[in-house]
């Protein structure tokens, strides 16, 4: 008997084999490689020992989640043209961190966002600001990848039982926890780096497979997947997956713009600039990062595009109509109706990657979320807190953030989870964004200024996002049956993040000509020091 895989019952054992292998070595791995002893520096950032190529592969991996793995899939097997262009933002959007604020972030923090952003304005406010907005941006993304845990492993194993799944959820997030708690800064990039090499040497592998199956000629595939997609021309050309929306064309270049200005501004993507050990450093693990992101990309283009052209888009909208699925079922197709054990053991090799991305991601997240929570909020009450008590205190705070969002993601598992993307994007690109390249670029920036774009970017998202197409109006919506679209885009970006600069400019003015000279003449005593890294605070 097969299930939804196409492969045998022992064809499913080999996956769930691999799955708990996986996690009982990268659960070792993280014991053997987190801090020793009471370092705050070993903990936050590994003391930044990790090589440029590891310490890149590791931010790629952060960067990578099962939901773009997933997602970003589904829409370039479902829509075509636009979904390739999603895939190319994210690149965009990691370069554009590589060249804007990679070094002035890693020289102006030390562990966390909260650092970065107190570097000029210090105060008790804008740590615990920085730090709700860490949790706002990031709790959203952590749910779609928990809640989705359960599906997935139902299609590759092939069972349906809720509470199998609802397990699965609960499970896999105590994993998630205690990679965060135990391995550190340290272990969890050490995950990272597996979970990168395996996601891309596997799916190289099976893209390499999907262009033999065309005989090398990347035409022939999209020619076949236009033919299979049922749009025709369309495909190819943008606007597929706006359509039927007030204005598809504006509707897809704010999507992009969100998720080029707001995807590498996340925070778990942010801190791991500070794990390189100076601005060269960092410079060359960016450029290990885009390169592997860059190469990503073309593999989940390759792979997506296959499955359409293989199996065609009405199966993969049949399987998940959200597209979830398309890159699973591009693999599996791949290898054609008779399948070898070595060709079982390559989609095993996926699935485990996909796996493994899912517990990586999670990880980073909470380990981002329970170090600011630690970090910002309470080592910032206590004047001088030694360092075994805050350490304590960051794994205790994995375990409160990391134990809500289990309960959520059980919660909201059944519904679509579009929307939840969307908004930590959104979050990024309107309150986190400005508020990095105010603080780091412009010389009047105030506190006011800063807690105003951080609260106003952040509550403009919130306000707009339940009005969107994602949450009502439409079938594949969170809510279908109902219909509140009173805001006809896919994302709030159009407006919030004009507004998120907006509130950062009119917080600064109507702070005072006095108050941001004082701002200017605090930025310059800094200014080497976040431009020019001449000297690290706390090093």
């Amino acid at each position: 008997m097969t299930g939804f895989t196409g492969f045998s019952d022992s064809a499913q054992t080999m996956s769930l084999v691999a799955f708990s292998a996986v996690a009982t070595i990268t659960l070792l791995l993280c014991v053997m490689t987190g801090p020793d002893r009471d370092d705050l520096d070993e903990f936050y950032t590994g003391y930044g020992s990790l090589s440029p190529m590891r310490n890149g592969l590791a931010i790629a991996g952060d960067y990578i989640s099962a939901a773009t793995v997933l997602g970003t899939g589904g829409v370039i097997a479902l829509c075509g043209y636009d979904g390739i262009v999603l895939a190319l933002s994210t690149t965009l959007s990691l370069l554009l961190m590589m060249f804007l604020l990679a070094e002035p972030l890693r020289n102006a923090g030390r562990f966390t966002m909260g650092d970065a952003l107190a570097r000029r304005m210090p105060g008790r406010c804008v740590r615990v600001t920085a730090c709700a907005v860490t949790i706002a941006a990031l709790l959203p993304l952590m749910l779609v990848q928990l809640a989705g845990t359960g599906q997935l492993l139902a299609f590759i194993l092939g069972f349906s039982s809720e509470s199998l799944k609802t397990g699965c959820v609960i499970g896999l997030g105590a994993l998630m926890i205690s990679y965060a708690a135990i391995g550190g800064m340290k272990g969890t990039a050490l995950i990272q780096i597996v979970k990168i090499v395996m996601l891309l040497g596997s799916g190289a592998l099976v893209a390499l497979l999907i262009l033999h199956r065309f005989d090398w000629d990347p035409g022939a595939l999209f020619d076949a997947a236009a033919r299979q997609s049922g749009a025709g021309d369309a495909f190819l050309h943008s606007g597929l997956q706006f359509m039927g929306g007030a204005s598809p064309r504006l509707d897809m270049i704010t999507s992009e713009l969100t998720i080029v200005v707001g995807g590498a501004c996340l925070p778990h993507i942010t801190m791991r600039m500070y794990t390189a050990s100076s601005a060269r450093q960092v410079r060359r693990s960016m450029s290990w990062a885009v390169s592997s992101v860059a190469v990503f990309v073309l593999v989940i283009t390759v792979v997506g595009l296959g499955a359409t052209a293989l199996i065609g888009r009405t199966t993969i909208a049949q399987a998940d109509p959200q597209g979830n699925t398309a890159y699973l079922l591009g693999s599996r197709a791949a290898f054609g109706p008779d399948v070898s054990s070595a060709e079982t053991f390559l989609f095993t090799t996926v699935t485990t990657a996909i796996f493994l991305t899912l517990l990586a991601s999670v990880a980073g997240m909470i380990l981002a979320c329970a170090n600011s929570l630690a970090h910002d909020v309470f080592a910032g009450r206590v004047r001088e807190m030694s360092a075994r008590r805050e350490m304590t205190l960051a794994r205790f705070s994995a375990l409160a953030i990391g134990a809500p969002t289990i309960l959520l993601a059980t919660l909201v598992q059944h519904r679509s989870l579009q929307p939840l993307v969307t908004l930590s994007f959104c979050l990024g690109a309107s309150a986190i964004a400005p508020s990095l390249v105010y603080s780091l670029f412009w010389r009047r920036y105030t506190r006011t200024g800063l807690i105003c774009t951080l609260i106003g970017g952040s509550l403009t998202v919130l306000l707009l996002m339940p009005g969107t197409n994602l949450v009502s109006g439409s079938p594949i919506s969170a809510f279908p049956d109902a219909d509140f679209n009173w805001f006809p885009f896919t994302t709030t970006g159009i407006v919030s993040i004009p507004a998120g600069f907006l509130f950062g400019w009119l917080g600064t003015v109507a702070s005072g000509r006095r108050k941001a000279e004082e701002q200017r003449r605090q930025y310059e005593a800094v200014e080497g020091w976040i431009l020019a890294g001449a000297v690290r605070r706390g090093s």
